[in-house]
């Protein structure tokens, strides 16, 4: 106990100006066996089958998002497509690599590792022109003059890199630069529901159920014992071989000691593990294949609730760091800024959706073009004009309005007065 609590004192002493500080062995020396006896990192966790879909899901949903470049100009919010940076993160990560496809894996580096890297390319104006992602198990970072480093193996040499040649987002971390590993913070959690899963192709595996003890009345010879043990594996063990007659001679008998699975709640805890994963992804269950809690009434609510609370957090994670390492700083002081496009995900039904739009449409917010734009339909002939209703003035007017009407009508009075006297 005392080299821990002298390591801790160690850490919370030093300043992020330290480089011991940004040592990753300091931070990765709890937890690195899981006490199930698996072996659970990075790569053995996407084995299992919540993990696979829980870094699936989320890398899916969001590198198929559309990320756009927009730009201020006065009222209105325009797509910059004229910017290099553009088409990196919407069309073309690098040559060899679509948009897509390069946010999907920076997306699953930062769910399993807590982190994610791209070197970043520049052309001879001083462009963005390319990303390439870098794996996270070949990256060290370190503090260096007061400067963030990047110390990455390539082939048999360490080279180091600085900000402005990396690209890096960190998930949820200590200090704010450095992001945890949620496979090693979920290491235990992990490590249980993949000694079930291994436990349960073991059981299926061996069909002699091992917990069972043959008996034999007198002692068995060297050969005996082999001839025994190799009939039982020949004839019972394995799945195919499962639950035939078993010929017990020489008055040999069977002792049961294993625990019988439903007695140890062997399939109820397989089942508790997936929303347990569910919870370190923070993820609705349903999100991840579990469906024992969830019905088409509430299917719609969740997922609105998938994309506020699971999402939304992220891709907000995703377009600030993108506009603070990608920008340059005229971009920035010109009022650029990412955002991904997310109404697709919170779109409900068809009756919702026309009621929302016809609202919509009748207070002026929208015109004809702009829903059908959210439809992903073609624009029409005159359909930017913006409608109102006739019966409806700013609050703000009213009294000119009153004061209109009020002479209209003493006009329309006077015009009788005449007609009478005529």
């Amino acid at each position: 106990m005392r080299f821990f609590s002298n390591l801790l004192k160690r850490i919370k002493n030093l300043s992020l100006t330290d480089e011991k500080a940004w040592n990753p062995s300091l931070w990765n020396l709890a937890g690195a066996q899981s006490l199930s006896g698996e072996n659970v990192t990075e790569a053995t966790a996407l084995t299992y089958a919540a993990v696979w879909c829980a870094v699936n899901l989320y890398a899916g949903t969001v590198s198929t998002l559309p990320l756009h470049l927009l730009r201020k100009d006065g009222n209105k919010t325009l797509q910059a497509k004229e910017q290099r940076i553009y088409r990196v993160l919407h069309d073309e990560f690098n040559p060899y690599m679509t948009a897509e496809n390069g946010r999907a894996v920076m997306m699953a580096h930062i769910l399993t590792w807590g982190n994610c890297f791209a070197e970043k390319v520049y052309n001879g104006m001083g462009e963005l022109v390319e990303l390439w992602p870098i794996s996270p198990n070949r990256v060290t970072i370190d503090m260096v003059d007061n400067q963030i480093a990047y110390r990455i193996q390539v082939d048999n040499e360490r080279k180091t890199f600085f900000r402005d040649r990396i690209l890096h987002i960190p998930g949820l971390g200590f200090d704010g630069f450095q992001g945890y590993s949620v496979i090693s913070m979920a290491r235990k959690s992990l490590g249980l529901a993949m000694a079930l899963d291994t436990f349960a192709s073991l059981y299926f595996g061996n069909g002699t159920h091992p917990g069972v003890i043959v008996k034999h009345p007198g002692p068995l010879s060297a050969t005996g014992h082999a001839n025994l043990k190799k009939s039982l594996t020949e004839t019972y063990s394995g799945l195919g071989q499962s639950h035939r007659l078993m010929l017990l001679e020489e008055g040999m008998d069977i002792v049961k000691v294993g625990i019988p699975n439903n007695d140890s709640q062997f399939i109820e805890s397989r089942g508790f593990q997936v929303p347990e994963v569910a919870r370190w992804f923070n993820l609705p269950p349903h999100k991840i294949k579990d469906l024992t809690r969830s019905s088409f009434n509430n299917i719609e609510s969740e997922q609105i609730s998938f994309v506020t609370d699971s999402v939304l957090p992220w891709l907000i994670r995703l377009e600030q760091n993108y506009a603070l390492q990608t920008l340059t700083p005229i971009q920035k002081k010109q009022g650029y800024f990412f955002r991904h496009n997310v109404d697709g995900l919170l779109r409900g039904n068809a009756k919702d959706r026309s009621e929302y739009y016809r609202t919509m449409f009748n207070i002026g917010a929208m015109s004809q073009n702009d829903i059908r734009e959210k439809e992903n339909w073609d624009p029409i002939d005159g359909g930017d004009e913006y409608f109102i209703p006739l019966n409806m003035i700013p609050l703000s007017r009213l009294d000119e309005y009153l004061d209109r009407q009020n002479k209209s009508s003493n006009k329309t009075e006077d015009d009788n007065k005449n007609l009478e006297q005529n």
